[in-house]
């Protein structure tokens, strides 16, 4: 049995959980509404305020999915109450970030300032006052993920100077650059 699987996803006050034939599962809360089609195969109870996924066989294809289906479920639970965060770091000099309306605005070495835009009006980017570090925040963590993730690939970390998009708390680890290039003379 899938450990994480069998685990009940709590409902908390103030969230409505809908589940439609199909297993078309909307789930409403404080900060919005999201809905997901989940496999046919799977079955959901509900039972004192807590949602329970069962699988209907131990075939491979029902164990791989069992648990993937109780933390897509728990994630839209825990999006519509508290949301979810990703914050970024900018290193390197003349490399920052600004909010221009809901859009935000890199400058990271290129000869262009690089622009992105929400891709859902739930999804909304916050600037430090330095432009030094980008928050990403919203109700959904797949799309949060997904974007902070095309952020940072923007301007990758290099192991050199350490310049770049970097994760809060991401460690890069730093290469010697050329040693004795001067040594070698002929």
């Amino acid at each position: 049995m899938s450990r994480i699987g069998k685990m009940p996803v709590p409902v908390p006050a103030g969230v409505t959980v809908d589940i439609v034939a199909g297993n078309l599962i909307t789930v409403k809360g404080p900060k919005g509404e999201l809905s997901q089609t989940f496999n046919r195969d799977m079955k959901f109870s509900s039972e004192n305020g807590e949602i329970v996924v069962t699988r209907p066989t131990d075939q491979r294809h029902h164990r791989a999915i069992h648990g993937l289906t109780r933390s897509l479920l728990h994630n839209m639970v825990v999006g519509v109450t508290d949301g979810f965060r990703k914050t970024l770091e900018i290193h390197g000099v003349g490399y920052r970030a600004q909010q221009e309306g809901e859009n935000l605005l890199l400058q990271v070495g290129k000869s262009h300032p690089v622009e992105y835009a929400p891709p859902t009006p739930d999804i909304l980017f916050e600037v430090s006052r330095d432009g030094r570090t980008v928050t990403i925040s919203g109700i959904s963590k797949q799309k949060v993920g997904e974007l902070a993730a095309k952020i940072r690939k923007e301007r990758p970390p290099e192991p050199y100077k350490g310049k770049g998009i970097r994760y809060q708390g991401e460690y890069v680890r730093s290469k010697a650059g050329k040693a004795g290039a001067g040594a070698i003379a002929a």
